[in-house]
Parts: C-alpha cells; sequence; structure tokens
C-alpha cells in the first residue's frame, strides 16, 4: 500500500468517525485494514525505527501516525 493510499484511508476513516482524535483513527484504519496489513505496517515502523517499540498493533499505528503527519508537511 502506497503512503497516499493510506492517507486517503486516514482521510475516509475521518469524514465517517470526525469525533475522534487522529491516534484513534489510525488505530480504526490499522483495524479496518487487516492483519497482513498490520504486519506491513509494523514491519515499515521496524525498518524506519531500527528497533520494533510495543506490540505489532501499537508499532502499526505508529507508522500510520508517521505516514499521515509526514504527508500533512509542517504544521502553519
Amino acid at each position: 500500500m502506497t503512503d497516499e493510499e493510506l492517507l486517503v484511508e486516514v482521510a475516509l476513516a475521518r469524514l465517517d468517525h470526525p469525533e475522534l482524535d487522529l491516534e484513534e483513527i489510525a488505530a480504526l484504519v490499522v483495524r479496518r485494514l487487516g492483519t497482513a496489513r498490520e504486519l506491513e505496517f509494523a514491519a515499515e515502523n521496524l525498518n524506519e525505527r531500527g528497533e520494533l517499540r510495543g506490540a505489532r498493533f501499537e508499532s502499526a499505528v505508529e507508522h500510520v501516525l508517521r505516514v499521515v503527519l509526514t504527508l500533512r508537511g509542517p504544521a502553519d
């Protein structure tokens, strides 16, 4: 899954659940995409950080957050 596709997934989840904060949205996206994507995201997080910080699910959520914040760019 490309970063752009992931960003679209996050945007769609945010439209469905505007009351949730960004971390909750990221967790929802990881759950929606399933175990295979969760493992892929956790592996990407391990690759980027050089360590696995937490369980697979939390690492996958961290990866989603990093991608979203990176693509969103600097805060104004």
